[in-house]
């Protein structure tokens, strides 16, 4: 699913700031891969830009920290700047994740009320 194309844009931007970062220090892709351990794929699609290639974010913010380690970048600057581009939040189907605590509150919720029930059930 594409994104607006300012997103796009930025994205590519980006992935040429990622591929300019590593040739500025006479780093090639193939010495990037042997550094991260990463497929050459996964190098590709970091520094094409092309948010159809991307992972998804969990995995994007582990490879770009490796990345960063192998190329001699500040971690915690490239994630900072890949969640500028991309947003923090990554389209979920229009559902949003249900925080911990409301799913304890359920819980609870519903235990007492089973016990409630269980306990007038079995009166004598």
């Amino acid at each position: 699913m594409a994104g607006p194309p300012e997103t796009r844009e930025r994205l590519a931007a980006f992935g040429r700031w990622l591929t300019r970062e590593r040739e500025l220090r006479g780093l090639s892709r193939d010495e990037v891969v042997r550094g991260t351990k990463l497929a050459p794929g996964v190098i590709e699609a970091l520094e094409s830009g092309e948010e159809g290639r991307i992972p998804p974010r969990a995995y994007a913010i582990g490879y770009l920290r490796a990345y960063a380690a192998a190329v001699g970048l500040a971690a915690d600057e490239v994630v900072l700047r890949y969640e500028e581009t991309f947003g923090q939040a990554e389209p979920t189907g229009g559902r949003r994740a249900t925080p911990m605590w409301a799913r304890v509150v359920g819980i609870g919720v519903l235990l007492a009320a089973a016990a409630v029930a269980a306990w007038t059930v079995l009166r004598p």
